[in-house]
């Protein structure tokens, strides 16, 4: 732990006082750091859809070595493989088994994890097959769970924690402080948890050092800081006795902008105390978000946005594939129109969306920014000229927002959440105005059920506040029941 290194607060110190230990006596990292190959979250994804071809041979095998002849024709064995699919995913997902930090958790963990969603899908196959019948006998399931604990136990700890440590940095940090502890704190993040420090920010008095990442300036400038740079948590390295007044600043920078942080755990030196969680402080660290922390709800939302916008693109592909036709046919252009928009934490990424305007809609807002309806940085027309015939139509029913499904499929989006904005437009809004920024951008918000472009900007700010502040995966289905409606009929539409 870091805490461990900044000598007069590590637990377990003795009971003699001891000075702090230079920084230059702290054993370097190594010289070389294997190279990363795969993007954040490669390793889960491929280790989930590894898992689900296990747990159909499984069953296929199991089946066999019981002497039963495999009837592929027979509905009731594609019943229960899907069956088993589904649940493996859903317990997967309500176990965080395949949480894109896996590697960080303790290998005991990973199989008591294994052993429950193991069991789980087992007793769920097991009704299913009660519930189905006689017939359904057919498929063994007395052998299943011995070939399909090792199989999955070992390919985790053996083939795909070791790939997970070889991925990219998952998120991006910045660190308050230049001393000893910020300094070990970049160190123990890059080269244990793999997370990227972004840079560093001086506390007042702390004199200019050599750092591992630049210093962006002081603590006082966190908030243009913050403004600028894509962050996904801060580290605030200070000493409470004599950096307490700038560290309980930079909490109410980052409580406004809605970016997760974390403080010191150990402010006090112990003799023999040690924490009752380990786990909760692994990296030296207490860490606070701004909303309800639900980690299983979360993955549950995930697992539910990869289901449903890979079954919508699937069921939509005719209308999709005739709209394409009539936006190329009827306008000059490309066919889908791809814009930079802003994403969780600040970054930007490509949102797709069926092409409406003309090829130069950009260059003609410049002069029709005085006909703005709408209050604030956004830009809204009721008869705006530059929208073509088919685009009016598409746009009515929000049909030019269905390209964004890809969007929620590579993870971009989600399905519910506050609408992705511009550049531009962020760069404009007020500072408790980028919190909306602190979740994934979404297809629909309370925002589109309410009364769309009929909504002022400060109104529609405050709608999506609601939404972070009182988030469940019961207000995001409400959200999508309402939001069916709203469509069909083109209200509040523009």
């Amino acid at each position: 732990m870091v805490a461990s290194a900044v000598d007069p607060f590590a637990p377990g110190a003795g009971s003699a006082p001891t000075p702090p230990v230079p920084l230059s006596v702290v054993p370097p990292p190594p010289a070389t750091v294997p190279p990363s190959r795969f993007a954040p979250g490669f390793t889960a994804k491929l280790n989930l859809v590894t898992d689900v071809v296990l747990v159909v041979t499984a069953l296929l095998t199991a089946t066999t070595l019981m002497g039963h002849d495999l009837r592929l024709e027979r509905t009731d064995v594609w019943v229960l493989l899907g069956v088993g699919v589904i649940s493996w995913l859903v317990a997967g997902t309500a176990l965080c088994l395949y949480d894109a930090r896996f590697a960080e958790r303790e290998r005991l963990d990973d199989l008591a994890l294994i052993s429950i969603q193991v069991l789980a899908v087992t007793v769920v196959l097991f009704l299913t097959r009660l519930l189905m019948g006689t017939e359904s006998w057919i498929v063994a399931l007395s052998l299943f769970p011995p070939l399909l604990w090792p199989s999955v136990a070992l390919l985790r700890l053996l083939v795909f924690r070791r790939l997970a440590v070889r991925e990219e940095p998952l998120d991006e940090v910045l660190i308050l402080g230049v001393g000893a502890m910020g300094r070990l704190t970049g160190e123990d993040l890059r080269h244990k948890h793999r997370r990227k420090v972004v840079g560093y920010l001086k506390f007042g008095g702390e004199a200019a050092v050599e750092t591992p990442a630049p210093v962006l300036g002081t603590t006082k400038d966190l908030e243009s800081v913050l403004s600028t740079v894509p962050v996904n948590e801060v580290y605030i390295s200070g000493n409470i006795v004599k950096n307490h007044t700038e560290m309980q600043a930079a909490v109410k920078v980052c409580e406004k902008f809605g970016i997760p942080f974390a403080l010191p755990a150990y402010q006090m030196r112990f003799d023999r105390a040690r924490p009752v969680d380990d786990n909760a402080i692994s990296d030296g660290y207490l860490h606070f978000v701004t909303h309800a922390f639900q980690p299983h709800q979360m993955a549950l939302k995930r697992l539910f946005d990869i289901v449903s916008s890979a079954a919508a693109l699937l069921m939509l592909s005719p209308l999709l594939i005739a709209v394409a036709l009539a936006v190329k046919l009827t306008s000059r252009g490309p066919v889908f129109f791809r814009q930079e928009r802003v994403g969780l934490h600040g970054r930007t990424f490509g949102m797709l969306k069926f092409r409406s305007m003309v090829v130069n809609a950009e260059e003609l807002k410049a002069k029709l920014e005085a006909l703005n309806e709408q209050t604030g940085p956004v830009f809204k027309m009721k008869n705006d000229p530059r929208i073509t015939r088919v685009g009016r139509f598409i746009r009515k029913y929000s049909i030019d927002e269905l390209p964004q499904l890809i969007n929620v499929l590579r993870g971009e989006m989600s399905v519910v959440g506050p609408r992705p904005p511009i550049p531009k437009e962020v760069a404009k809004y007020a500072a408790w105005q980028r919190r909306r920024l602190s979740v994934r951008p979404g297809l629909t918000c309370i925002w589109q059920v309410s009364g769309r472009n009929q909504i002022s900007f400060e109104n529609w700010m405050y709608l999506d506040m609601q939404y972070i502040d009182h988030w469940s995966l019961k207000n995001d289905i409400n959200l999508i029941l309402k939001t069916v409606p709203v469509v069909i009929t083109g209200s509040g539409a523009s």
